[in-house]
């Protein structure tokens, strides 16, 4: 540790820390633009002056020199550092009136206005007048695509969009062309952006330059309510707020969690809110002579009592949805139960995962966080950048730091990253089993990291490939005291709490394929089951949000409330539980889904034990403690793993497919949202264009 004094403050830092870093452990607030903790350091806006004694006789850039290259001073004194000297001050305000000469006076028309970084450092740095009367320059606005618009003549060329393209996204599509007054940020060919994170550059820009294009002129900060929830648009569980006006959700804005996905979230977390109003399911329907009809919830509720009574429990069955929170699933497994049905399975996509075989076997053992800890990556049957993206930003965040060989398996894809393609299926797998090249890399790591996804999984020999795997991490030493590098990626934010849950057919039951092919079942409970098709001849009643596939399908339909309507346990793909906040309230007759099935439960005849949602988290809690242990992830024992591995079965030769092909159209939210149709159908024809 170095000393150092901070405003007559004497503290002890790492020599590595920034003059800028030391300066606000010691309290001490400094203004900045360029500067970012997660990007490299530029250096170029220079409003983090700061005034460095027995240094030269000028201020210093403090985000651009370590404490290690300051002097002690003539008698082995700590050096000193002031922040509010005239000095500082005086040089300050000289850098505002600069960034102030050719910036335009548009905050009455702004969409950062009330959440702007140069707003607030001119208030505290600014003069009331400035001395320049030259005409102010003008930049011609850039077309980077559907998500972010542009306003270019507000630039500071601060170059946050750059190097977080860059380093974070790892899509080098925004850079500078021309210099000093002639420089402007653009993509050159004026493209759209292609990477899955481009929304975090509107959160990165210190001005209005690049602001949100589906939220432009909607709203103002200081109108919206703001809630803290969990998205559920992949299995990653990234910490979201939710801006709501009135009954309207407005917005999608990343939540800082340093565990889970710092402080970035995908575009499509970002700008699924427009699907949350349309194609809305308000009101029950029930079919009749072919034809879904409006009902009532009595008549909804009648419909289905009728068709229930006197079918034999194992006739009925019950499938949960991707987006389910953990009390909605818990509640129809608990309503199943009650009718004597073992018929239930959270698994839409078929993948052969079993949590009778222990927590460990399905879970991201390595955590998130751990990404940053491996020294070797093999990837089997999975494309993270569609399937997980702030979780693939972690591993391309890894990457950079060097010292981190990555093995993939599966589609020949763009990761962002470079690695070694090893081949497309479960041979690969077995020759590495067998002592592949790959494998004396991983086994020559101290932390090496196998990545199992949903493509390799999601096949009739799922089980055979999974247990392949755990051989292999076995053998490599992945699994070992102190670490477990078996991990599990999932794709559905559901789909860790229903298996925590047992949601998965009991003891003679049918698994979703089964349950949905002809013949399968008389009745079928579809708890927001968007993803599977479901065969003539089942009576299907559907609770969910959308006019989607299921919906489509359903006998009768029960509206329910989507993600950001109610409250709810989510757990995600390393085991961490989460809770998901009421930001709005579902539209018309919709309600809460949990309470639907409570309603339900009493005519049918099987009234569930809770009336309350604290009544039913009470009863969840008892049942499975750990769900209760918000925000914390338990290591999982890793025992299940090795028995995995000794467990028998070949799979069967042939390539693993893609788990997600269009990342802009996953679920039914994805699919009513207008903006994610704009970007799949650019992505669509991006890569048509690059077959060619």
């Amino acid at each position: 540790m170095a000393k150092i004094i901070v405003d007559d403050i004497e503290l002890d830092v790492p020599p590595e820390f920034t003059l800028l870093q030391a300066c606000e452990a010691a309290g001490a607030e400094i203004p900045r633009f360029c500067f970012h903790e997660r990007l490299s350091i530029a250096g170029n806006c220079r409003m983090c002056l700061v005034e460095v004694k027995g240094g030269p006789p000028k201020p210093t850039a403090s985000c651009a020199m370590n404490v290690r290259d300051l002097r002690p001073g003539p008698n082995g004194e700590p050096p000193v550092v002031l922040t509010k000297s005239p000095m500082v001050k005086k040089a300050r305000e000289g850098v505002m009136e600069f960034l102030l000469i050719n910036h335009p006076l548009d905050c009455p028309i702004c969409d950062q206005g009330g959440e702007c970084d140069l707003q607030d450092q001119a208030m505290a740095y600014g003069v009331d007048t400035s001395r320049y009367a030259e005409n102010k320059r003008a930049v011609e606005d850039k077309y980077i695509g559907p998500l972010i618009k542009t306003s270019m003549t507000r630039c500071i060329q601060c170059t946050r969009c750059v190097r977080f393209t860059t380093e974070v996204a790892g899509v080098a599509e925004l850079g500078a062309i021309g210099r000093g007054e002639d420089m402007e940020i653009t993509t050159y060919l004026e493209a759209a952006l292609s990477s899955e994170l481009q929304g975090n550059v509107a959160d990165l820009c210190p001005v209005g330059a690049l602001t949100q294009r589906p939220y432009a002129y909607h709203a103002r900060p200081w109108e919206l309510s703001k809630t803290e929830s969990i998205d559920v648009m992949d299995a990653v569980g990234s910490n979201i707020r939710v801006d709501t006006r009135g009954r309207e959700v407005m917005r999608v804005l990343p939540r800082l969690n340093e565990g889970v996905n710092e402080e970035w979230i995908s575009d499509k977390t970002r700008y699924i809110w427009d699907g949350l109003k349309t194609q809305r399911l308000d009101r029950p329907y029930v079919r009749v002579g072919g034809k879904l009809t409006p009902a009532s919830w009595p008549q909804a509720f009648a419909a289905i009592a009728e068709k229930v009574k006197g079918v034999p429990g194992n006739r009925i069955g019950g499938l949960v949805g991707d987006l389910a929170s953990v009390e909605e699933a818990f509640a129809l497994k608990s309503l199943l139960t009650a009718l004597g049905s073992p018929n239930i399975d959270c698994r839409q996509d078929g993948a052969r995962i079993d949590p009778a075989l222990g927590r460990a076997s399905y879970l991201f053992n390595a955590s998130i966080a751990g990404i940053e800890q491996a020294d070797a990556l093999l990837i089997v049957g999975a494309n993270p950048r569609l399937e997980a993206s702030v979780l693939n930003a972690r591993i391309r965040k890894r990457w950079l730091q060097g010292g981190f060989p990555i093995g993939l398996i599966g589609e020949h894809v763009d990761l962002t990253y470079p690695y070694e393609y090893l081949g497309a299926g479960s041979d690969t797998l077995a020759d590495l089993v067998g002592n592949g090249s790959f494998a004396e890399t991983l086994k020559g790591a101290q932390r090496p990291l196998i990545l199992i996804g949903q493509g390799a999984l999601a096949r009739p020999d799922g089980a055979a490939v999974l247990a392949l795997a755990a051989r292999l991490a076995e053998a490599v030493g992945a699994v070992k005291e102190g670490w477990n590098g078996f991990s599990v990626l999932h794709n559905a934010a559901s789909r860790v709490g229903a298996l925590d849950i047992g949601a998965v057919p009991g003891e003679g039951g049918l698994d979703a394929v089964a349950m949905t092919d002809a013949g399968g079942v008389d009745v079928l409970f579809a708890l927001g089951a968007d993803e599977i098709d479901i065969a003539p001849g089942a009576f299907v009643v559907y609770l969910g949000t959308h006019g989607d596939r299921g919906a489509h399908r359903a006998d009768v339909i029960l509206p329910g409330a989507a993600y950001t309507e109610k409250s709810g346990t989510y757990v995600n793909t390393e085991g961490r539980a989460q809770i998901a906040n009421r930001a709005a309230f579902p539209p018309g007759e919709a309600r809460e889904d949990w309470a639907v099935l409570r309603a339900l439960s009493d005519v049918v005849g099987h009234r569930l034990p809770f009336d309350s949602l604290s009544q039913l988290r009470a009863a969840l809690y008892a049942a499975h403690p750990h769900l209760a242990r918000i925000d914390h992830v338990a290591p999982a024992d890793p025992a299940p793993v090795l028995a995995l591995a000794a467990s028998g079965g070949a799979p069967a030769s042939g390539p693993f497919k893609a788990a997600v092909t269009d990342f802009y159209l996953t679920n039914p939210i994805a699919r009513a949202s207008a903006v994610m149709a704009e970007c799949s159908a650019l992505a669509s024809s991006r890569h048509a264009a690059a077959a060619e």
